[in-house]
Protein backbone atom coordinates (compact mmCIF):
# COMPACT_ATOMS: atom_id res chain seq x y z
CA UNK A 1 0.00 0.00 0.00
CA UNK A 2 2.82 2.56 1.00
CA UNK A 3 4.73 1.84 -2.20
CA UNK A 4 1.66 2.22 -4.69
CA UNK A 5 1.09 5.36 -2.56
CA UNK A 6 4.38 6.65 -3.11
CA UNK A 7 4.39 5.90 -6.73
CA UNK A 8 1.45 7.78 -7.34
CA UNK A 9 2.30 10.82 -5.55
CA UNK A 10 5.21 10.16 -8.16
CA UNK A 11 3.63 10.40 -10.63
CA UNK A 12 1.54 13.69 -9.77
CA UNK A 13 4.79 15.50 -8.72
CA UNK A 14 6.00 14.73 -12.56
CA UNK A 15 2.88 15.36 -13.85
CA UNK A 16 2.73 18.93 -12.11
CA UNK A 17 6.18 19.78 -13.08
CA UNK A 18 5.66 18.90 -16.63
CA UNK A 19 2.38 21.32 -16.40
CA UNK A 20 4.78 24.08 -15.14
CA UNK A 21 7.42 22.70 -17.73
CA UNK A 22 4.75 24.29 -20.82
CA UNK A 23 3.20 20.19 -21.49
CA UNK A 24 -0.42 20.25 -22.19
CA UNK A 25 -1.16 17.91 -24.22
CA UNK A 26 -1.34 14.16 -24.52
CA UNK A 27 2.68 14.21 -24.26
CA UNK A 28 2.39 15.69 -21.22
CA UNK A 29 0.59 12.26 -19.56
CA UNK A 30 2.94 9.78 -21.66
CA UNK A 31 6.01 12.33 -20.63
CA UNK A 32 4.77 12.16 -16.50
CA UNK A 33 4.28 8.40 -16.18
CA UNK A 34 7.97 7.31 -18.40
CA UNK A 35 9.75 10.36 -15.93
CA UNK A 36 7.98 8.49 -12.62
CA UNK A 37 8.55 5.06 -13.97
CA UNK A 38 12.31 5.51 -13.98
CA UNK A 39 12.25 7.43 -10.85
CA UNK A 40 10.50 5.23 -8.88
CA UNK A 41 12.99 2.22 -9.85
CA UNK A 42 16.01 4.17 -8.65
CA UNK A 43 13.77 5.91 -5.84
CA UNK A 44 11.85 3.46 -4.48
CA UNK A 45 13.76 0.16 -4.27
CA UNK A 46 13.57 -0.16 -0.47
CA UNK A 47 9.47 0.29 -0.31
CA UNK A 48 9.50 -2.14 -3.83
CA UNK A 49 11.62 -4.76 -2.11
CA UNK A 50 9.60 -4.99 0.91
CA UNK A 51 6.22 -4.74 -1.00
CA UNK A 52 7.72 -7.82 -2.80
CA UNK A 53 8.69 -9.58 -0.01
CA UNK A 54 5.69 -9.15 1.74
CA UNK A 55 3.79 -10.62 -1.32
CA UNK A 56 5.96 -13.25 -1.18
CA UNK A 57 5.41 -14.63 2.64
CA UNK A 58 1.65 -13.85 1.57
CA UNK A 59 1.62 -16.10 -1.10
CA UNK A 60 3.58 -18.48 0.88
CA UNK A 61 1.31 -18.40 3.79
CA UNK A 62 -1.56 -19.14 1.36
CA UNK A 63 0.29 -22.08 -0.18
CA UNK A 64 0.77 -23.78 2.86
CA UNK A 65 -2.73 -23.33 3.97
CA UNK A 66 -2.64 -20.76 6.50
CA UNK A 67 -5.15 -17.95 4.82
CA UNK A 68 -4.91 -15.23 7.50
CA UNK A 69 -1.61 -13.97 10.10
CA UNK A 70 -0.63 -15.77 12.49
CA UNK A 71 -2.18 -13.94 14.57
CA UNK A 72 -5.86 -13.65 13.55
CA UNK A 73 -5.43 -17.78 12.83
CA UNK A 74 -4.58 -17.38 16.79
CA UNK A 75 -7.19 -15.82 17.71
CA UNK A 76 -9.81 -18.15 15.68
CA UNK A 77 -8.44 -20.93 17.46
CA UNK A 78 -9.25 -19.51 20.71
CA UNK A 79 -12.65 -17.88 19.98
CA UNK A 80 -12.85 -21.97 18.78
CA UNK A 81 -12.28 -22.84 22.40
CA UNK A 82 -14.27 -20.49 24.09
CA UNK A 83 -17.36 -21.39 21.76
CA UNK A 84 -16.91 -24.89 22.48
CA UNK A 85 -16.34 -24.69 26.03
CA UNK A 86 -19.35 -22.67 26.43
CA UNK A 87 -21.68 -25.36 24.46
CA UNK A 88 -20.66 -28.32 26.14
CA UNK A 89 -17.63 -29.10 24.74
CA UNK A 90 -16.40 -29.70 21.13
CA UNK A 91 -19.19 -31.57 18.90
CA UNK A 92 -18.79 -34.49 16.41
CA UNK A 93 -21.02 -34.32 13.17
CA UNK A 94 -22.84 -31.36 14.16
CA UNK A 95 -24.69 -33.25 16.70
CA UNK A 96 -23.34 -32.22 20.73
CA UNK A 97 -22.22 -34.97 22.63
CA UNK A 98 -23.47 -37.30 26.09
CA UNK A 99 -26.91 -37.20 24.89
CA UNK A 100 -27.20 -33.04 25.39
CA UNK A 101 -30.56 -32.21 23.81
CA UNK A 102 -30.15 -30.26 20.55
CA UNK A 103 -29.84 -30.86 16.79
CA UNK A 104 -29.03 -34.74 16.27
CA UNK A 105 -29.91 -35.64 19.63
CA UNK A 106 -32.25 -38.87 20.79
CA UNK A 107 -34.86 -36.30 22.61
CA UNK A 108 -38.05 -35.37 21.12
CA UNK A 109 -38.50 -32.79 23.18
CA UNK A 110 -36.80 -30.37 21.05
CA UNK A 111 -36.43 -30.01 17.37
CA UNK A 112 -33.70 -27.87 15.49
CA UNK A 113 -33.67 -26.67 12.08
CA UNK A 114 -33.49 -29.98 10.33
CA UNK A 115 -35.95 -31.54 12.04
CA UNK A 116 -38.74 -29.69 9.80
Amino acid sequence: MTYSALRIALLAACFGLGYLAGLRTWLLLIVATLVAWGLSYVLLRGPRDRAALYLAERAERRASGHRFSAHAESDAAHEDAVVDGAAGGPTVGGAPEHGTPGRGSTSSSTTGPDDR
